[in-house]
Parts: structure tokens; sequence; C-alpha cells
């Protein structure tokens, strides 16, 4: 089976937000869908080990953001490759609560839908949960970002709990050597550099400046490993 023709198949980056009592906790997905119109119902696809499975398990309401093109890779290092079971992940973040008392994260948001949890299937290592929107507005007008874009264009990468997730095949090696952050998998390609972050495209790993950090989950570069 030739797994890359799953990357053929469209996908957008989404906070989906929950509660559990009064504790909110927020995380990446890129398996969120409309299902049907009338009434309006969405679905998404959450990893059993996530503890935003745990707070919509709990709460049955969810909501779901969706991310700008030019949201930044460190925003969404940190609610898709950080763990609210160790850090506040919304703490700076800016969100609002919205009808369900569920978080909506506004920052870098083009859109966001409010859902009440109505039918749950058990997929294995994912949980599908289908929610009947009651409530949804649009924030900005600009591009959504897709996940084709976030992994070509910004070189995102993909958490190994997230639905999509795809062991990555080694390639032929560059003339300079590329280097993968063990937090979050990015890789750092020299010929492209982190313009971002101030790295101009043809820089070598070695010559990064002592403070760069990946521009996904912010590892220093002790993190990183060589590419073989």
């Amino acid at each position: 089976m030739n797994s890359s023709a799953l990357r053929k198949v469209s996908y957008g980056v989404y906070v989906i937000g929950s509660r559990k009592g009064d504790r909110f906790n927020a995380q990446i997905a890129n398996t969120v869908f409309q299902i049907t119109s009338e009434p309006p119902t969405i679905v998404v696809s959450i990893n059993k080990d996530n503890l935003t499975h745990e707070f919509i398990k709990d709460s049955k309401v969810f909501t779901a953001s969706v991310l700008c093109q030019d949201t930044p890779l460190s925003f969404i290092g940190r609610l898709g490759f950080k763990s609210g079971r160790d850090i506040n992940k919304l703490e700076g973040i800016d969100y609002r609560i919205g009808e369900t008392k569920a978080p909506i994260v506004m920052e870098n948001a083009a859109a966001y839908l409010e859902a009440k949890v109505v039918n749950e299937i058990d997929v294995g290592t994912h949980t599908i949960f289908v929610g009947e929107v009651v409530a949804s507005d649009i924030i900005s007008e600009k591009a959504c970002l897709t996940y084709e874009y976030y992994q070509q264009v910004k070189r995102g990468t993909t958490p190994r709990t997230a639905p999509s997730y795809i062991e990555e095949k080694k390639k032929a090696a560059s003339t300079m050597a590329k280097y993968k952050c063990l937090v979050c998998g990015y890789i750092y390609e020299p010929e492209k550099g982190d313009p971002d972050s101030g790295v101009k495209p043809g820089t070598p790993f070695e010559e990064l400046p002592d403070g760069w950090v990946c521009p996904v989950c912010g590892a220093d570069k002790s993190q990183f490993e060589k590419l073989q």
C-alpha cells in the first residue's frame, strides 16, 4: 500500500477547545468537517490519549476555531505539541467563553464553531465526536490554513497522536545536513533556513545562533539530531 496517497486527502488546521468543570484546554486538530446542514452538524476526531478527549467526554461540548493561513508555527506548536497536563496552554492566548461555557480561541482564527456532542464513534486510537452546532461566527476574512500549506510551505510537522500521522521514510541526503527536532519532529533544512526567525536560506545548522529554538515547539539546539 502506498500510504502517501493519504496525503492527497484535504484537511484544515483547527484549534479544538473544551472544558471539564472549571478547567479549560485546547489542542490542534486537522480532522474537522461538516456532515449535515439541518441541523448543522460537524465532527472532530480526537486521540484518546489527549487531555482534550477527556474534557469532551466529560462536558459533551467542544469548540473549533478555523486558523488563518498566516498563523505562526510557534502558536501551532504551543497548542499542538505541548500537553495541557503539563502547562496551561491557553495562558497568554486570546480566547473567550462561548455559549457552551467552553473556550473559543480567537487569536489567529478566521471563524469559530461551538457544538454539543450528540454522538460518539469509537475508531481505535481516536474517538469521532459528532456535534450539533449551537453557535458560530466569522472573525476574519483572511485565507484559511490548509494542512497542505502547513506542511509544504510552513514546513510544519504532524504529531503521532494526529489521525493523519504517517511515518516518514528517509529521503536522499542534500548537500548540507538536515537536523530533526527530537521533541516535535520539525526538520531544519539549511537550504530553506528559518526566515521567520531571521535565519537566511543556506545557513548550516552549526552556524545557527546560540539562542535559536525550534520554530514549532521551542526546543533548543541541543534537542536536535543530525539526519543520516
